[in-house]
């Protein structure tokens, strides 16, 4: 096994409850060689903590995977805080918008792929697979991204262009080289992906960075190296060594092209002799015209729209070979923690069949060659033989899970702060309104909130409706609702502009609301998808914030689901509230900033609002310091952007509401009004 790496992990706390324990069995696991090991902690344990301390004494590369972009926006932003001197990257899917090709023969309806790429992932996806390939001490978090097809590996590694100082370099095969990663060169506009000349200087704008790169030439000779500010061409940093990697992950060698070219060219005319022998004559005309324009596009420009249907012959696979993917660009001895893995390793065994289906369609009608088939996400069992050593992460592991661990886990129920598993009571159904509605009303007088889980969307308006007429604040949540009104709900419920929030499985993992002491769940009884163990499991834990926590379960009938789940839940219960007597704590409700959990959501919907869209008043000043500070950095970043491509009015505008939220913050901290005299509305240029 390759020499541990420094990570340095930074925290303001040390290892509590369970958590030395449980990173002392995680990384005993880890040096035995152990493939499968499960991490059972409850919610508020610390999870990602322990993670963190777990990969900083391991001290090898870790793939940390979450089942959805928000929470490994989460897990991001929490792991970039805990290795700020370490390369935490993130690797996502990079489209704002996607929608696949796809044929439906019913109705002979062709739907072209259309997508909207965000430059600002794939700026972060080329940022990951470049730091695994320069540091070990890198830790990536990514969703189901990372088992979909990426370039080859060593092509990316191999078409890099690398410059020593003092190198000896032809200054024409460095431009040829810098083209053939796919940059452009451009004199006019410096962004990424770009480069200019001027005389014997080169400069390059990678793709995967916020700096930009002048290499400056004596003759055949490399003289200097430099890093400077893409938009000031000021000099911030001298090098003695520069790498710049490609633009895209695809990007194929020339030798390679040629010879995928000429494979493309071979099945087209196998296809097309099938085609011709069954009578399809609609299907190989249109097949013969999509692929001849693929292929003289690959021969003019070294790419086509849809090049990664052809991924199989660029990458010199063979047929139902698995595609190179992100898992390729880690070292072999990496890591892989799968976080709410009873989400993720569903999610990852569905992911190949579902493109299957659509793929083959498009192949049977002549809109794919069959290699396309081979442009595919990785199948459950590629990934497993890909993954030496694996912790799944989860306050309910699963069964697949605990099978792999061998039955055992590694538990993590104490919490730091002390806080216990809520109790639990059973009620009958027949009186569940009106009953929940008295417990409702007492914790109302103790200024504490609820949470209502019902079974359907209708329920959840008509309780909602029901409780509003008697009085009740209350509001209900479901997935019609878009995801600014689910933030500014889940605000104003922990604000109190509420008291009651009704919802359906929405309330079961990632909500952290400390004011929440009673959760209540209708028709426990119905087993299901969400009544089952697991489920009730998740939802009775959003009362474990609160030092008061409470959970209903109103059913006429004892489920096996919900005998497990209160069995389980007393269980942890009286382990924590043994700890607490033997250590002498007193638990404490969680304090937790209303900013901390909301602001970052309120702050990405507000950074690019337009001036015809904007409210009135500046909704960066109503963020607390640090999220203000750091919006304001990334408008400042987006100015500049806006300024190198010439858009001056934009820029200034952007530039104006800097300036007009810091004046105003600063006089409002100094208790001046704001509309003193001396002050002008609008800054001088």
């Amino acid at each position: 096994m390759a020499k541990a790496i420094p990570f340095k992990l930074v925290a303001p706390y040390s290892p509590a409850g369970d958590q030395p324990e449980a990173i002392a069995q995680l990384v005993a696991g880890l040096e035995r060689g152990d493939r499968c090991q499960t991490l059972l902690g409850v919610t508020g344990s610390g999870k990602t903590y322990t993670m963190a301390s777990t990969i900083a004494r391991a001290g090898r590369p870790a793939l940390i995977f979450a089942p959805n972009k928000t929470l490994a926006a989460q897990l991001f932003s929490e792991f970039k805080q805990f290795f700020p001197e370490n390369a935490v990257e993130y690797f996502v899917s990079y489209y704002d918008y996607y929608q696949p090709e796809a044929y439906v023969p019913e109705r002979d309806l062709f739907i072209d792929k259309d997508a909207k790429i965000n430059e600002e992932l794939e700026k972060l996806r080329l940022s990951a697979t470049r730091c695994l390939l320069e540091r070990r001490d890198t830790i990536v978090i990514a969703s189901v991204s990372c088992i979909y097809g990426l370039g080859d590996p060593s092509s990316y590694l191999n078409l890099s262009v690398t410059l020593k100082q003092g190198q000896s370099i032809d200054r024409a095969m460095l431009l040829r080289d810098l083209v053939a990663i796919q940059y452009q060169r451009n004199h006019l506009s410096f962004e990424p992906g770009i480069f200019r000349v001027r005389g014997d200087v080169v400069e390059v704008y990678p793709a995967y960075e916020d700096v930009a790169y002048r290499i400056e030439l004596w003759g055949d000779e490399v003289e200097r190296l430099s890093k400077i500010d893409p938009l000031r061409g000021v000099v911030t940093e001298k090098l003695d060594e520069l790498t710049i990697w490609p633009k895209t992950h695809y990007v194929t060698p020339e030798e390679k092209l040629k010879a995928a070219i000429r494979d493309i060219k071979v099945e087209l005319e196998e296809r097309e002799n099938e085609f011709r022998a069954q009578g399809k004559i609609v299907e190989l005309q249109r097949l013969h015209q999509r692929v001849i324009y693929d292929v003289e596009m690959m021969k003019e420009m070294g790419t086509c729209s849809g090049i990664e249907n052809y991924s199989r012959f660029l990458d010199g696979r063979q047929p139902g070979q698995p595609p190179h993917t992100l898992l390729d660009y880690f070292p072999e001895d990496f890591i892989v923690f799968m976080d709410e893995s009873h989400v993720a390793t569903g999610q990852l065994h569905g992911m190949y069949n579902g493109d299957r289906s659509r793929k083959t369609t498009l192949v049977d009608y002549g809109f794919r060659l069959p290699s396309a088939l081979d442009n595919r996400p990785l199948k459950f069992e590629e990934f497993e033989s890909r993954v030496k050593q694996v912790v799944y992460v989860s306050a309910t592991p699963g069964d697949y899970e605990l099978r792999q661990s061998g039955g055992a886990f590694v538990e993590q129920v104490v919490r730091p702060t002390g806080l216990v598993d809520p109790m639990v009571e059973v009620r009958p159904v027949g009186t569940q309104v009106d009953d929940l509605l008295e417990e409702i009303r007492k914790v109302v007088a103790r200024d504490e909130r609820v949470l209502v889980t019902v079974l359907t969307k209708k329920l959840a308006e008509q309780l909602t409706a029901y409780y509003q007429e008697l009085g009740v604040k209350a509001e209900y949540l479901h997935s019609e609702i878009d995801t600014l009104q689910r933030v500014e709900l889940l605000k104003n419920l922990r604000r109190g502009v509420f008291d009651v929030l009704i919802g359906i499985n929405l309330l079961r993992e990632g909500l952290d609301l400390p004011e929440v002491s009673l959760v209540a769940i209708l028709d426990a009884d119905k087993e299901g998808f969400l009544r089952n163990n697991r489920s009730l499991i998740q939802t009775i834990g959003r009362a474990a914030r609160n030092v008061s926590g409470k959970a209903i379960l109103y059913a006429d009938v004892m489920t096996g689901s919900m005998k497990q789940a209160i069995g389980e839940t007393e269980r942890r219960r009286n382990k924590q509230l043994a700890h607490n007597a033997a250590h002498g704590i007193t638990p404490e409700t969680v304090k937790r900033n209303l900013d901390d959990v909301m602001g970052e959501a309120l702050a990405r919907e507000f950074i690019n609002v337009t001036k015809e869209e904007r409210a009135a008043e500046e909704p960066l000043l109503y963020l607390e310091d640090k999220h203000f500070e750091r919006e304001v950095a990334k408008l400042e970043k987006r100015m500049k952007e806006l300024a190198s491509q010439m858009k001056f009015e934009d820029a200034a505008d952007l530039r104006d509401r800097i300036v007009h939220a810091r004046r105003e913050r600063l006089l409002d901290v100094s208790g001046v009004a704001a509309s003193g005299p001396g002050l002008s509305s609008t800054p001088s240029p």
